[in-house]
């Protein structure tokens, strides 16, 4: 009994010694909710890459961004920041850092998003960050602006669709953009989408809201992905338009909403982005509300999308599958 005794001591000495010597950090895989609205992905070598607005508190410091090789386990935030990709003070903007959109441009990558509600294009050399501007400025000084999306057509030339807040709502328009990202062409401005459909104003408010548009094109068409009614409501939710020319005119699809709470059985579902996986498949990354009766922290979520494969077809979210993401506290 001594003797078993005393090699127990001996090897908890050596497990405590082999500890001192050789420290292991433990970071927790215990999964915890992302709570990111707005949410926006991006992939790029293997890796992909979560965007989006943050709760009261990170979302007027800018923007953290996770990290997956399987859409399935994520990283804690590793921006370059303190886990930001972009921080405030690097780039336009003090408050209301929404709905980020990263993208890779010739060599560089680009990160277009709200700041005090306008928008603004940051860049960097890595999808990590930092996001910086040599000239904290906006694209469009001149009225509220939110919610941009850019999009670079197969002929090279460059949109920016975004919201605008004014005359009683928020509307979605396009305005083809400068080579270098840097403005506008004013007489290009266009408006898109307004709410004037009964899902898109289920609460009948004076003030109407169009919102979130990502646009992709498949087979010669172009297809905007949108969401509608205040995003406070429960019955906020998304619908598609489609066009044949980047500049409109865009047409509703009758089956609208394509997503909703009647879809996912969770209040609040919209205002996301459309991608594809390493695979070729597309997906949906958006947000709910945290619960029936609490609005935020809002989760973020994602499901597969069927694209058409001809004109007669319909975009389908597959809500059925859809899923909550979590960070594993894995360190990247």
């Amino acid at each position: 009994m001594f003797v078993i005794l005393k090699l127990k001591k001996t090897l908890a000495f050596l497990l405590l010694l082999s500890g001192l010597i050789f420290p292991v950090k433990v970071f927790s895989t215990d999964p915890t909710p992302i709570y990111l609205a707005d949410p926006t992905m991006f992939y790029h070598e293997g890796v992909y890459y979560l965007y989006g607005t943050g709760d009261n508190k990170s979302n007027n410091e800018g923007f953290v961004v996770h990290t997956s090789k399987d859409l399935k386990t994520w990283s804690k935030a590793v921006g370059a920041t303190n886990g930001y990709a972009l921080k405030k003070g690097d780039a336009y903007g003090n408050a209301g850092f929404w709905a980020p959109q990263v993208f890779h441009y010739q060599n560089k990558f680009y990160m277009s998003y709200t700041a005090d509600e306008h928008i603004a294009i940051a860049t960097s050399d890595s999808p990590l960050g930092p996001f910086k501007q040599e000239q904290k400025q906006p694209i469009i000084p001149e009225h509220r602006n939110i919610d941009s999306y850019v999009f670079i057509d197969d002929d090279g030339k460059k949109y920016l669709y975004h919201v605008i807040v004014a005359d009683g709502g928020n509307r979605i328009y396009v305005a083809e953009m400068e080579d270098d990202f840097s403005a506008i062409r004013k007489n290009t401005l266009t408006k898109c989408i307004a709410a004037d459909t009964q899902w898109e104003n289920t609460e009948k408010a004076e003030w109407t809201v169009t919102e979130g548009p990502t646009v992709v094109k498949k087979d010669g068409l172009y297809y905007m992905i949108y969401s509608a009614n205040d995003f406070r409501s429960k019955d906020y939710a998304v619908g598609y338009a489609v066009s044949k020319r980047p500049l409109g005119p865009w047409k509703k699809d009758e089956t609208n909403p394509i997503l909703g709470r009647q879809h996912t059985k969770m209040n609040g579902s919209g205002h996301g982005d459309l991608f594809k996986d390493a695979k070729g498949i597309w997906y949906y990354v958006f947000h709910t509300h945290l619960s029936e009766n609490k609005v935020g922290p809002r989760k973020t979520a994602l499901l597969k999308v069927a694209m058409p494969s001809d004109s007669s077809q319909k975009v389908q979210f597959d809500a059925s599958d859809f899923y909550y993401l979590q960070s594993n506290g894995i360190k990247k």
